[in-house]
């Protein structure tokens, strides 16, 4: 048996090495939050032992149910443990300035050289493409982290196909903490899931319809300022529960149903957030700079980020006392069971997404199973870039 790695003591580190080392993470945090989660486990839980793997789980079980960017808040939790409230800080600036900087700039060459360039689809659909192998080896990785028995398993096949039908986020999340937290009494486990099937079929005949799709006319052509902007960001970062994107039709509403942007440059963005190092809601930074500039772009950044920094640097010790209490050990299992299920129907549906968009489905389809291969069996930081160079450089060759 391979032995553990000594733990280290992260109260150690001086708040520049800390601030780097988040850096890194950021630097390196291709593929979205279920790649980015997998990287930091496998940093400060597997390699360095900073919080041991079952209250890490605890710990995500417990984000998830929060807005905002996980992967963000998750690095902003571990710096406050780190260094306390001035480390999570670090932390969470450190994790988000790579993918900042890089959507500035990336909104400055849009704007520039590159709005309505079609040469640029193959490039753009080839990165779409390895990233979906990079999320799905990150999620069978964090799967295997926490589906350790058969219940757990049946509670993430639950969430997925509920997830699929559209049962709100929140609907599989709690019923899947309360079934496996009354797996000692069966009868209460049944009741719990037939409350949750008739919970999910009300929620189904009585949904709200998507925000971006019931736009006020009358905030068409709205003046843009800063504030309209932060607001805007601000309403995506408290709404980003179930993940990164249920902020999307909320920033839309905000911006494309004031005209200040269209559609196509809207879904531009949501592109380049999913080639970029960041949380996807970066994406607003791209709205935001196309929008007002480098100084709309900060503003709607402040806000998406606002909820997601608040969250932990506020409530530290609350969120501490629940990942530590035992009573609820079994309950966060759930939860997080429930958690892979959400994030493989998110790999599905991305996937159809980014398949409507192929018109040479085996160049595909081949692209996508060697960036898989390599990701299944290369290890290293410089693995995850250059998977996205080769593909970006494929798809312009091949013009998926």
């Amino acid at each position: 048996m391979t032995p553990l790695p000594t733990p280290t003591d992260p109260s150690q580190l001086s708040l520049l090495a800390l601030f780097l080392k988040f850096l890194r993470f950021g630097a390196l945090a291709f593929g979205g939050p279920v790649a980015q989660i997998a990287m930091i486990r496998h940093a400060l839980v597997d390699q360095e032992r900073w919080i041991d793997s079952a209250r890490f789980n605890r710990l995500l079980a417990v984000l998830q149910v929060l807005p905002g960017p996980e992967a963000h808040e998750l690095c902003v939790h571990l710096g406050m443990i780190a260094r306390g409230r001035i480390g999570g800080l670090l932390a969470g600036l450190g994790f988000m300035l790579p993918g900042l900087l890089l959507m500035l700039l990336a909104g400055w060459l849009y704007v520039t050289w590159i709005a309505g360039d079609p040469g640029l689809t193959g490039v753009l659909l080839g990165v779409q493409i390895a990233v979906l192998a990079i999320i799905l080896r990150a999620m069978v990785r964090i799967g295997q982290h926490i589906i350790d028995d058969r219940l757990l398993a049946v509670i993430a096949i639950a969430s997925l196909l509920a997830t699929l039908a559209a049962v709100p986020f929140w609907i599989p999340l709690i019923a899947g903490g309360l079934v496996y937290a009354a797996a000692q009494r069966p009868l209460v486990a049944l009741a719990v899931g037939i409350a949750a099937v008739g919970a999910a079929v009300a929620a189904r005949q009585l949904a709200i319809p998507d925000p971006a799709a019931a736009l006020v006319a009358g905030a068409a052509n709205a003046p843009i300022t800063l504030l309209a902007l932060f607001v805007a960001g601000l309403k995506g970062g408290l709404l980003t529960f179930g993940g990164a994107y249920t902020a999307i039709p909320y920033v839309r509403a905000d911006t494309v149903g004031r005209g200040w942007i269209d559609d196509a440059t809207f879904l531009d963005g949501v592109a380049l957030a999913g080639i970029l190092p960041a949380p996807l809601v970066i994406f607003a930074t791209f709205v935001g700079y196309v929008v007002g500039g480098p100084g709309g772009a900060l503003a709607i950044t402040a806000g998406m980020f606002l909820p997601a920094f608040a969250f932990s640097l506020i409530f530290f010790e609350r969120l501490e006392a629940v990942v530590e209490n035992p009573a609820l050990h079994r309950l966060l299992a759930g939860v997080a069971a429930a958690v892979v299920g959400v994030i493989a129907a998110t790999f599905v549906q991305l996937g159809e997404v980014t398949a409507a968009r192929v018109t040479a489905p085996l160049p595909a389809i081949l692209l996508f199973a060697l960036a898989l291969a390599a990701v299944w069996r290369i290890k290293g930081a410089w693995v995850t870039p250059a998977i996205i160079a080769a593909a970006a450089l494929a798809g312009w060759l091949l013009a998926l």
